[in-house]
């Protein structure tokens, strides 16, 4: 179980050097361009990861209903916002708000899927990150400027 908290927390470090990374890449380019490249180079790495150690086609592999391979149309989309996105409104905040996204929309499908209701913990996880997103905006509103002489 540590195993795949610790590798989560590094996912979402990854996601958001990822966003970075992508988002100066839409800034000199486009965000349909940066897209492109992140999942074009991320074909290519997962292929020869996958030939080199296997794995990569399973039996069964494409056994399974119609909208379950929908996630990479998904990805693409998610990518394209971000990358443009980051460049409007800055890594911080738009990692902020793509975060507290991601934990309403699993929350959300969690509810939807299961049946059960949003436990405690979870609400109190959402009003923490959007409180985040609060703090953050007004800091950012209400920061002096070079022009305040600060």
């Amino acid at each position: 179980m540590i195993e795949a908290v610790v590798l989560a927390f590094v996912a979402g470090g990854l996601v958001g050097v990822s966003r970075q990374l992508n988002g100066r890449l839409a800034v000199s380019t486009s965000a349909l361009f940066a897209s492109f490249c992140n999942h074009l180079v991320g074909f290519g790495l997962l292929t020869v990861l996958g030939l080199a150690i296997g794995g990569l086609l399973r039996d069964g592999a494409f056994s399974g209903p119609w909208h379950i391979y929908f996630g990479g149309p998904v990805d693409v989309v998610f990518v394209a916002l971000s990358s443009w996105i980051i460049a409007q409104i800055g890594a911080t905040r738009s990692t902020m708000l793509i975060i507290a996204g991601q934990v309403l929309g699993g929350v959300a499908l969690d509810w939807v899927l299961t049946g059960k209701p949003v436990s405690v913990a979870a609400l109190c996880g959402i009003i923490l990150i959007v409180a985040g997103v609060i703090v953050a905006q007004r800091q950012r509103t209400t920061a002096p400027t070079a022009a305040d002489g600060d």
